[in-house]
Parts: structure tokens; C-alpha cells; sequence
């Protein structure tokens, strides 16, 4: 099969959250597979170029139709760690991609619908004819759009689109501007409400509706957080649609990339160590302990690793590090704040416990430090207020660290309460879990962690094993997605 996914991101190259390793991590299990897979991306000026292979011009003067006349781009081309990866720059005043920045600017919603119109432009002049498009998230919500409401009428008739929704918060907004831009032009037409117009504001376009409403297939990141997107508040207005459109629309879990994120090879680990023989992990554990300058001492080490932010329920994140303490046990942050109020918290935290050898806060992000934060933690909390898939607890459950989630979202397809899960046998338990977004409830399951760590050693040590049992790699959500793609193709 012939896949082209469009992205705003792809990691290592383009990453600004987890959007990036999706688009690598299944770009690659899908090639492994025999698939010929290509991506198409931004070329953005502040990428990471060092992770490009061989870059250079593939399509010169690449004419795409914007307002009353046209837009010249080029399109490169380069490997990225294996993957073919095209990139357009229009050369323009706009400067659309020469910000310094992948998001945040205030004409995102025009730079991304014309980012949508110049790779369907790129795949008409090329003649590139794939299976299937895969898109993802609202910069890419009119690629469906357009497609059937002009490129089909220009040759391009057989391609099919599934379109993936990583993130309902953000969903692309314009007004008929954008349309007039692109050449849609129709604005009663568009403005009609089973098609882009907002489910709330009359008066405004929304990309991500306009990417449910045309696509042949809708998934989001996986099985729990599509239900709580379809019934709950978690579609963010978009819930109406989804019900409507029920029939193509799904929840695959996300995977991770087993090439990267595995203890028995990993690069920036003190010692490397299988689920058969953990001796390894306490090495890191020590490993760790020094180099943040923590008491190296025999006591659980509690782990947060993540953005800090409001999605990821900084109250409890905050509250976590001082019963961690109260508990004697260790308590390790590794995150870096997207709001100005969450930063000069957590630095005021930071400052106020400084001297303290059983806390560490590290502000920032840092690569290699998060490595040895996953094999050196005993257990990992993800007490998020809502999490679509999470990837975190999944990375935990291969480094042998034991998560501790709020059930909500991919958290709950993933970790299966040790004490109170009903679903699944002892032998299948991977974890603790609690529902509340209130302290309360994050120390009852804090404490059954801590008290299991101290108080039955083996039986921590047997908990840890059975979450690195599980299979979270690409394999699982790869199969999915050809399924889904074999069904659109023959509709």
C-alpha cells in the first residue's frame, strides 16, 4: 500500500509533543511492514536539520493557488532516521514557516490551510497517486476537505483519507477569508452547519469539524479517550459531530518505539537490564541518586515526567512531591512549564526545596535525563485531568517502573489496578490507579504503592516485571491502522 502522511510535526526533526512520535513511530512500523510510506512536512526554519539525511530540492516552482494569484514553493527532500520526508517552503512574504516557532503565532489557522492546499498541489503536479492520505490534528483538518471539493475533480479521485485527532482542544478556527484563500470560495455552502461551520460560533470555520465531516475514517489516540471525546466534555463542542459521524470514528492506542525506549539498549542508561534480571535497574537507580545529588539510599524513588501544565494536573503533580516526602520516600521532576503562573510555582518550589537530598526538580527538558529518570524510579505518576493516550506510563511499564494514574483517557486501555481491577487476572495487573482529582484520592493509591514497595519487596519487584510483559511497541497499532486503511480503500 502507498501511504502519505501529513503533519504538522515528526520527530526527531519536528517535535513539539507527542503528535511527532506518532508520525515517526507509525511512519516506521508501517515501512517495516513493507508499506511504501512518505511524509510530508513544514519546512520550518528552526527544525532539528541535524536529524535530515541527504537533503535537497525535489520539485522546484511548485505553484499552489492562494487568493487571486499564487504562492512559489520548493519542496525538499531528506531522510529522516529512515523515513522519506518532503518539505515545502513557500517562498513569500508571508514567511509562513520562517518564525522561529512551530506553533503560537497569530495566523496559524492561514499558515496550516495553506500548508493543507500546497501538499495536495505537491501530490496533483507530481502525479502521486497514494492509497491513502493520513492526517493529523486540525493543521491538517482541510486536506479532506479540499480534496473532495477540488483536487478529486482534477485527478485526484481514489485517494481516501483517514484523519486522526490527537488533541480536541485545538481545533482550528478561520473565517471566510480562509475560503477565499483556498479557493473553496462558497461561503453559504461551507457556512452550513453539517459541514465546517463551528458547532458554537455561527459566525467562524472549524478545521478539525471540516476533517470528521469529510474524511472516510476519524480516530483518535485511543479506545477510552474516543468515548470520553463522543459522550463526554472531552470533544470540546465537537461531540455532536462525532455522534453523527459515528459510524467511521475510533479509538487506536497510540504505541512507542521499542527501538529507542528499551533498557536493554539504551544509550544513556548507567546499566542496561531485562524484565529476567533487574540488578541493573538499582545501578541506574544509584546512577541517578548521584547525579541529582539525592541521598543514596534504599527508599522508593517516585517519578513525574512530563509538560507542566494544566492537562497534566499540576495540583496533584505538587501535592504527589510532598506526600512523596511525607512518605520518606524520594520524588524526582523532570518537566518544563508552558503557562508564565506554572513556571514561577514550580521555581518557587524549586528554590524552597533545594537543599533538600530527597526531592530534585529539573525545569527543562532534557533527553538523556529522562532516559535515566524512567530506569531509575521505582514508580511514575500521571495524575492527569485528562490524557487522550499518554505515553509516559507506557515507557514506565518497559524501564519497570510502576505507574500511578488517574483513570482517565489511554491511562485507563493501559494500567489495570493491582488491588481493585476486575477486568483483568492478578498475573495481568500493572499498576495503581485512582479517579478523583482530589489529594485524598492520590494518597490512597500513593500509599498502596509505597506501602507494597516497602512492605512486600517481591511482590513490587513481581508488579514491575508484569507491566514490562506488556507489548506497547507499533506492532498492535500499526495492525489496526491497515485494517482501517484496507476498509476505506474499498468504500
Amino acid at each position: 500500500m502507498y501511504i502519505v502522511q501529513i503533519a504538522a510535526e515528526c520527530a526527531p526533526v519536528v517535535k513539539a509533543g507527542g503528535l511527532g512520535d506518532v508520525v515517526y513511530g507509525l511512519s516506521r512500523e508501517l515501512s517495516l511492514r513493507g508499506h511504501t510510506v512518505e511524509i510530508i512536512l513544514p519546512k520550518y526554519d528552526c527544525m532539528r536539520y541535524d536529524h535530515i539525511w541527504g537533503l535537497h530540492e525535489a520539485y522546484q516552482d511548485l505553484l499552489v493557488p492562494w487568493y487571486d494569484g499564487v504562492i512559489r514553493c520548493t519542496v525538499h527532500c531528506g531522510w529522516v532516521h529512515g523515513q522519506l520526508c518532503f518539505f515545502i517552503e513557500p517562498l513569500s512574504e508571508d514567511n509562513f514557516f520562517n518564525r522561529g516557532t512551530y506553533y503560537g503565532c497569530k495566523d496559524d489557522n492561514m499558515r496550516f490551510a495553506f500548508f493543507s492546499k500546497a501538499a495536495l498541489e505537491f501530490l496533483l503536479r507530481t502525479n502521486k497517486r497514494p492509497d491513502i492520505l493520513h492526517c493529523h490534528d486540525w493543521q491538517t483538518g482541510l486536506v479532506p476537505v479540499l480534496l473532495y471539493e477540488i483536487y478529486k475533480w482534477h485527478g485526484m479521485t481514489n485517494q481516501r483519507v483517514c484523519y486522526t485527532i490527537h488533541n480536541f482542544k485545538h481545533q482550528g478556527i478561520a473565517g471566510a477569508d480562509m475560503l477565499k484563500a483556498t479557493g473553496l470560495n462558497n461561503e453559504a455552502y461551507y457556512f452550513e452547519y453539517d459541514r465546517l461551520r463551528d458547532n458554537f460560533n455561527p459566525f467562524v470555520l472549524n478545521f478539525m469539524k471540516g476533517g470528521i465531516v469529510y474524511s472516510n475514517f476519524v480516530t483518535t489516540v485511543s479506545p477510552h479517550h474516543a468515548w470520553e471525546a463522543h459522550h463526554g466534555e472531552l470533544g470540546y463542542g465537537l461531540g455532536h459531530t462525532l455522534h453523527v459521524h459515528q459510524h467511521k470514528f475510533g479509538g487506536i492506542l497510540n504505541g512507542i518505539d521499542y527501538e529507542f525506549w528499551n533498557p536493554e539498549s539504551d544509550r544513556y542508561l548507567s546499566a542496561h537490564y531485562t524484565k529476567d534480571d533487574l540488578t541493573g535497574k538499582a545501578a541506574n537507580k544509584k546512577a541517578l541518586q548521584e547525579r541529582l545529588w539525592l541521598e543514596v539510599e534504599n527508599k522508593p524513588l517516585i517519578a513525574y515526567i512530563g509538560r507542566l501544565d494544566d492537562q497534566k494536573g499540576m495540583h496533584l503533580v505538587h501535592h504527589a512531591m510532598y506526600y512523596a516526602l511525607h512518605r520518606n520516600a524520594q520524588f524526582v521532576l523532570l518537566g518544563s512549564a508552558t503557562e508564565p503562573g506554572i513556571n514561577q510555582w514550580f521555581w518557587h518550589e524549586k528554590r524552597c526545596l533545594n537543599d533538600n537530598p530527597n526531592v530534585h526538580l529539573e525545569l527543562g527538558f532534557n533527553e538523556e535525563l529522562s532516559h535515566l529518570i524512567y530506569a531509575g524510579a521505582d514508580l511514575i505518576v500521571v495524575p492527569s485531568n485528562f490524557e487522550p493516550c499518554g505515553l509516559t506510563q507506557m515507557i514506565g511499564f518497559k524501564y519497570g517502573t510502576v505507574p500511578i494514574v488517574r483513570g482517565v483517557g489511554g491511562l485507563v486501555n493501559t494500567v489495570f489496578d493491582r488491588d481493585y481491577d476486575q477486568t483483568h487476572l492478578p498475573e495481568e495487573r500493572n499498576g495503581y490507579v485512582f479517579y478523583q482529582t482530589d489529594d485524598s484520592a492520590l494518597e490512597s493509591a500513593m500509599d498502596r504503592a509505597i506501602g507494597l514497595w516497602e512492605k512486600y519487596p517481591d511482590e513490587f519487584q513481581e508488579l514491575a516485571v508484569q507491566g514490562m510483559n506488556y507489548d506497547y511497541s507499533w506492532n498492535h497499532p500499526a495492525k489496526d491502522y491497515l485494517e482501517i486503511y484496507e476498509f476505506i480503500r474499498h468504500k
